[in-house]
């Protein structure tokens, strides 16, 4: 049996059944048109929970208070967010903070504080201003249209929004997987500086939810860079409510496979948005290995590529500086014959064998001018594949982070 997976028209986090969210703007960002930084999003009945967080040593109270509810409770209703204020690195009191927001969030919700979980990004250093959280929480009007202002409240330095939903039909019923994220610097495999919310009205068993998530992150949301930096917000989460009211999906069979299909369509969307909206950035940067001894050789080789200070520039540059693809998938680590490698820039071969051929340079150069670069490299050793992608490095990433506080 063949399950497709179809587009949402507008999806959006709420898109899956028994989903609402709301947002308001409190001033914990400065101002702007239409701006928010407070989100909240809400589940009609109890959900099975599955995440993934940062991994880096210093974290925040926010993320490591989602953390510890998802590992213990694995039931949840609700998730207030907010943006303009990392709530790290502000010793005991960050604890504190994320705990009373949890409190103010699931009294205005009808829930329990142990069913909310709290996601905060912005600047590091700065506790959470509790009497604007104590005051606009309880002013959130959430909604099944409600997705795009939860969108919204969660941006930092992005440009724009990032939100989709998909679905896909078992025995008569649809059943719908949506998500949104934030994302835009400090973005670097691992988990990024992000926050991805990720929904389905799947009835999912929560151990394959979980296994779900984590082979969908591997796959997306750890195979993206922007600037070779990590932070330390890192959370995705994904709620399954079962308020579809399909059959239990907990792996070995089409329908299960289908979910897994959809969760990583959504991962994958939001991910390569977050690199396209890098800071600064000019340029979608999408690298393929082929032909790696393995799909995990293929993975590494593609995101030292994409994370390549080197490469980025020389996309940024419009400079057909092949030496850089080889250098940075070399720096990989993995095991490889130099003398098999082929190279490609927008389907443009540029290397044979290991050693550069004839080509039309101004082709390469034009070709390096668009909005979305493929490069592509085929080891010729084995059957592994792998994608990641980047941004180019441009003056305005280095203009924008030299003042980013000031």
């Amino acid at each position: 049996m063949t399950i497709q997976i179809a587009s949402v028209p507008n999806g959006t986090v709420t898109s899956a059944k028994g989903f609402s969210a709301g947002a308001v703007f409190a001033g914990i960002k400065t101002p702007g048109t239409d701006k928010r930084d407070i989100g909240l999003l809400v589940s009609d009945k109890p959900c099975n929970v599955a995440g993934t967080f940062t991994q880096n040593s210093i974290i925040s109270p926010s993320a490591s208070l989602t953390r510890d509810r998802v590992g213990i409770s694995k039931k949840v209703k609700a998730v207030v967010a907010n943006s303009g204020c990392a709530n790290c690195a502000v010793g005991d009191q960050g604890l504190v903070d994320a705990k009373e927001t949890t409190d103010i969030a699931a009294l205005h919700l009808g829930t329990t504080s142990e069913e909310t979980l709290v996601a905060s990004t912005g600047v590091i250093g700065v506790e959470l201003p509790m009497a604007l959280m104590r005051e606009y929480i309880p002013k959130i009007n959430v909604t099944e249209d409600g997705g795009g202002e939860f969108a919204k409240a969660i941006l930092t330095t992005d440009k724009r929004s990032k939100e989709i939903a998909v679905s896909f039909e078992v025995d008569g019923i649809t059943h719908t997987v949506g998500g949104v994220s934030k994302g835009s610097g400090m973005i670097h495999p691992n988990m990024a500086t992000m926050l991805a919310f990720t929904t389905t009205d799947a009835n999912v068993d929560p151990a394959f939810l979980q296994e779900t998530l984590s082979n969908a992150v591997k796959l997306s949301f750890n195979q993206i860079d922007v600037d070779g930096d990590q932070s330390t917000n890192d959370t995705v989460i994904l709620m399954a409510n079962g308020a579809a009211e399909g059959a239990l999906l907990k792996g070995g069979n089409d329908a299960s496979d289908a979910f897994a299909q959809a969760v990583l369509a959504v991962c994958k969307h939001l991910a390569i948005e977050i690199a396209r909206d890098g800071e600064g950035a000019t340029k979608l940067i999408e690298v393929t290995v082929d032909g790696a001894h393995s799909d995990d050789d293929a993975l590494k080789a593609s995101r030292a590529c994409a994370a390549s200070l080197l490469v980025k520039t020389a996309v940024y540059g419009r400079d057909p500086n092949w030496g850089r693809i080889f250098m940075a998938v070399g720096k990989s680590g993995i095991n490889l014959d130099e003398s098999k490698i082929n190279c490609y820039v927008n389907d443009i071969q540029i290397v044979a064998d290991g050693k550069g051929i004839s080509y039309n340079v101004q082709s390469v150069v034009s070709a390096l001018g668009d909005d979305e670069v493929r490069l592509r490299v085929n080891l010729n050793v084995g059957k592994g594949s792998g994608q990641a992608w980047g941004c180019d490095l441009t003056e305005e990433y280095v203009v924008f982070n030299s003042a980013y506080t000031t």
